[in-house]
């Protein structure tokens, strides 16, 4: 087998990796403050406590994956070129 076809099927599985991910899990956690929503706080006794929410994901914790973003705009993209609004005129007269 040539190097070629080697990588090129190598980048065939990861590419069907990422986009079953995307697929079946299309939130992942926010890079930002992983997942919690939250920052970590420590009180002056050394108790962790909650503090702000994450600006990032507005303290839900996910975010969306990029693949899933992207397939999202696809659809968009596509599901407006497919729609065609013929114009109708409720009340014209039939003849």
């Amino acid at each position: 087998m040539t190097p070629f076809l080697l990588a090129s099927a190598c980048l065939f599985i990861v590419t069907l990796g990422y986009v079953s991910v995307c697929a079946g899990s299309p939130y992942g956690d926010c890079r930002r403050c992983h997942g919690m929503g939250h920052a970590i706080k420590h009180d002056r006794k050394g108790r962790a406590k909650r503090g702000k929410d994450c600006r990032r994901c507005h303290g839900h914790g996910k975010r969306v994956r990029v693949g899933r973003r992207l397939y999202n705009l696809w659809l968009r993209i596509y599901r407006e070129g497919q729609t065609e609004t013929p114009t109708v005129r409720p009340f014209a007269k039939k003849g």
